[in-house]
């Protein structure tokens, strides 16, 4: 297994690196919110005949099996 840090990874750090706290903010906020929508869309996608109801509940159903419970 390479666990060594390759060029693209190293590249993004240094960008990280040189980056105000409000603009690492506002790009975490951006990716929590494209994850959340491409998650939705793909249990809509995997169960077209749930109503948009439906896919809320299961996307907050599916979500709460992802917390980790050892807190």
């Amino acid at each position: 297994m390479n666990l060594k840090p390759q060029p693209n990874h190293q590249q993004y750090l240094r960008s990280l690196a040189v980056m105000s706290d409000e603009k690492k903010l506002e790009i975490t906020l951006q990716l929590s919110h494209f994850t959340k929508q491409l998650f939705i869309e793909g249990l809509r996608e995997r169960f077209p005949e749930k109503s948009e109801n439906d896919i809320k509940k299961l996307y907050l159903e599916r979500l709460q099996l992802c917390y980790n419970r050892n807190y």
